[in-house]
């Protein structure tokens, strides 16, 4: 006798959902697999295998649960229970595996190609339905069951089919929308291929129960059921967690990315500086827009090259780069400053700083190298230096002529001392002509002091100038003869004047004896004969003097001899320092042509390089008014004798010079009262009523020469005076009603000082120092 079951409408729906639930699960878990790589990618295969594996075996028996023959009572057996588990599991973990090892000769969507789903499916298809026969094989009923095979054959084409659709479905879902109806498609597939399979079942009723005892058909749904829950919810719970935590991966992904972006972003966008990354041997590994704008190179220029290609050749040649990274490896920096090279060829002075970049070991996988073009800097310190260098050149300068003012104005007053008292000796020794060669001998020594304190007063800018318009080719012109006999035969003069040539304004006589002095370094400086060019010019635009605006002309010397190196050109000015040998000269030539420019609100200027020649330039401030005729003043005889019996005040706060000056007075036949210091004079004045003429030194103790004349003014404006002074810079107000007397003097300039202030038509208000024998 033969049956067909019924089936619980209720637990058919159950097994439809629970096919569901586990489609929904496996490929859920299957999405995790393909996100994953390596021993993760193993383990989620695994738990998608157990989900879809377990959640059909569950499907199958909830589905024999709804299975009912009339008066029958149903149990299992549990090994073969067991292996029916068994079966889809492994089966389901070798379709996906199938699948998955498909996607070697995938395209380049990345998903199975057809040859790997259709592999993946029948495999996972036949253990479906090879779990479902083995699960009816394993129930225990009084009846013999028959499966129709047309039934057994459409059951198994649906378990294939699902099998592969469920991997086609499992490389392509992505959504929670598509995969949930992924999952019911599948499901339902599952479902159907077991009521198809059910559908041909028949069985026959025996007298006897067939087999053994078995498992209840309650105990079994109850395990069965709380199983496949358990499962599921196990593998949700992971899929949940593997999905936080893939979120919190892709959202510190993604914003790793977006750090890196914007820091590209600032590295691309810093232009001062250059930026780059180097690999452990040094190649260059990016480049940023600074880089590009220093260096010169596009980034497809330099990246993969060496960088040692921005080093000069002798820095490479020396090891710098390779010492450099080693340097930055052992000590973790390296910083340094130095000339690099551009594309162009061209140098500029980098700041570079070298830092190590290393992995999680500690081990140098780089170097990142920042590099600044510090040219301005480095030239504005060297500006800076230079300024500083001639500052204090110019203190040292000023200083040395300070000191050689006070040196010269004291030793005016020796040399005076020295001169008068030679010429008052002279005319009291008998005419002996022994005594009297010595004796010039010894006067014509105290004169060449006496010029030698001229040049040192000049270098210390006090020498008494008389600044007028001069014509600088009359001048030269006019001393040609004197140039020519003092430079000798073995050296040419050339003259180059450009026509229209203005003025200047100056000493004339101290111009002369400053080109003298120049021609005379010159032709020192050819010892085996050559040129001297003598030349002048107006300034030009490029001309950078350093002096105040106005018109200034140039007043050069050249000449073709040795020339100088830097160092000795940047002693050149410097008083008493001379190149020439012990007795050929005293190191002040130069340095009194400083002190003439200087004091004629010029400059002196040096050019010079060993082996070419020496340029020496005067530069002097144009006159406004025309040069005087050219041509010395004709020398007028001093009369030795100005007038007999005057009444003179002599002032001097020096014994020597008060005692010698008032010797030369008494010897010119004057009545002389000596003082001390001004006020002494003061008293005398206020005593004395006779008085004719007053001589004071400038330079005194408590009361200057100045201020002395001016006392004496306001008590007796009609009374005449001299002021006796080595220096030539005095305020404006000595000159008014006051004769200036340079030091040292003889009696004859004094006698002639005399003539002057007391001859009320006379002119020349100052006497200037002349020796014999210039």
């Amino acid at each position: 006798m033969s049956h067909t079951g019924l089936h619980d409408p209720s637990l058919v729906a159950l097994s439809v959902l629970i096919a569901i639930i586990a489609a929904y699960t496996a490929l859920d878990l299957a999405a995790r697999m393909r996100a994953t790589a390596g021993w993760p990618a193993v383990a989620w295969l695994a738990t998608a295998a157990a989900a879809m594996g377990g959640g059909v075996w569950s499907m199958h028996f909830v589905a024999m649960l709804a299975f009912s023959l009339p008066g029958m009572e149903a149990s299992y057996d549990l090994t073969l229970t067991l292996v029916s588990m068994a079966l889809p599991v492994a089966a389901t973990a070798l379709g996906f595996f199938v699948a998955a090892r498909g996607r070697s000769g995938e395209g380049p969507d990345g998903r199975p190609g057809f040859p790997a789903l259709a592999a993946g499916g029948l495999a996972m298809g036949l253990g479906v339905a090879a779990m479902h026969y083995t699960g009816m094989a394993a129930m225990r009923l009084p009846a013999e069951l028959h499966h129709a095979p047309g039934w057994v054959a459409a059951s198994l084409l649906i378990a294939v089919g699902a099998a592969t659709v469920a991997l086609h479905l499992a490389h392509r879902t992505v959504g929670f929308g598509a995969r949930l109806a992924a999952a019911a498609a599948m499901g339902l597939a599952v479902a159907g291929m077991h009521y198809a399979a059910m559908q041909g079942v028949e069985a026959h009723v025996q007298a006897a129960p067939a087999g053994g005892a078995g498992l209840p058909q309650t105990q079994l749904a109850l395990w069965v059921t709380g199983t496949t829950f358990l499962i599921l919810v196990l593998a949700l719970v992971a899929a949940m967690v593997d999905r936080h935590v893939a979120d919190r991966v892709a959202r510190e992904a993604a914003a790793l990315r977006a750090s890196e972006e914007r820091f590209r972003l600032l590295l691309q966008s810093v232009t001062d500086y250059a930026i780059f990354m180097l690999d452990d041997e040094g190649r260059v590994a990016n480049w940023n827009a600074g880089a590009a704008r220093i260096k010169g190179y596009a980034a497809d220029e330099v990246v993969g090259t060496h960088f040692s290609r921005f080093y000069t050749p002798e820095d490479r040649e020396d090891g710098l780069p390779a010492r450099a990274l080693a340097t930055a490896a052992r000590d973790g920096h390296f910083e340094q400053e130095g000339w690099r090279v551009r594309r162009d060829g061209s140098r500029f002075w980098a700041s570079v700083v070298i830092d190590p970049v290393r992995d999680e070991t500690g081990r140098v996988i780089g170097y990142a190298k920042v590099t600044r073009d510090i040219t301005e800097r480095k030239q504005a310190q060297e500006t800076l230096e230079q300024t500083r260098t001639a500052l204090f050149q110019a203190q040292k300068m000023e200083a040395v002529g300070q000191l050689t003012g006070g040196v010269a104005h004291d030793f005016n007053n020796l040399l005076m001392a020295v001169l008068g008292s030679l010429e008052l000796l002279r005319r009291r020794l008998p005419d002996d002509p022994k005594l009297v060669r010595l004796l010039d001998n010894a006067v014509q020594g105290a004169q060449r002091g006496a010029a030698l304190t001229q040049r040192m007063l000049a270098f210390a800018r006090r020498q008494d100038l008389k600044p007028e318009p001069v014509a600088l080719p009359d001048l030269v012109h006019g001393m040609s003869d004197l140039l020519q006999r003092s430079i000798g035969p073995a050296v040419r003069i050339e003259t180059r004047f450009p026509l229209g040539l203005p003025a200047v304004l100056a000493d004339a006589h101290q111009l002369e004896l400053a080109l003298l002095n120049l021609a005379v370094n010159a032709r020192d400086a050819m010892p085996g004969g050559g040129e001297i060019v003598i030349g002048a010019r107006e300034a030009g635009e490029d001309d950078r003097l350093g002096l105040d605006p106005g018109r200034y002309l140039c007043l050069s010397v050249a000449d073709t001899g040795q020339g100088m190196d830097e160092a000795t050109l940047a002693r050149a000015q410097e008083p008493f320092f001379t190149t020439k040998g012990v007795g050929k000269g005293t190191g002040l030539g130069l340095s009194m042509v400083h002190g003439l420019a200087e004091q004629s609100k010029g400059r002196l200027r040096l050019r010079s390089r060993p082996g070419v020649g020496t340029v020496a330039e005067i530069w002097l401030p144009v006159a406004e008014g025309e040069a005087a005729p050219a041509g010395r003043a004709p020398v007028v005889a001093l009369p030795r004798e100005a007038r007999r019996g005057l009444a003179v005040l002599v002032v001097d706060d020096d014994p020597l010079v008060l005692e010698n000056t008032a010797a030369m007075l008494e010897d010119l036949g004057h009545q002389v009262i000596e003082a001390r210091s001004g006020q002494e004079a003061l008293d005398l004045i206020g005593r004395t009523r006779t008085l004719d003429l007053v001589i004071t030194d400038q330079v005194m103790p408590a009361m200057t020469g100045i201020q002395l004349l001016q006392r004496i003014r306001a008590l007796r404006p009609d009374l005449r005076a001299i002021l006796a002074s080595g220096y030539a810079e005095l305020p404006e107000e000595a000159g008014d009603g006051a004769l200036r007397l340079s030091k040292p003097f003889d009696q004859e300039r004094l006698a002639w000082a005399i003539h002057i202030t007391l001859d009320a038509g006379a002119a020349e208000r100052v006497v200037p120092f002349r020796s014999r024998a210039g």
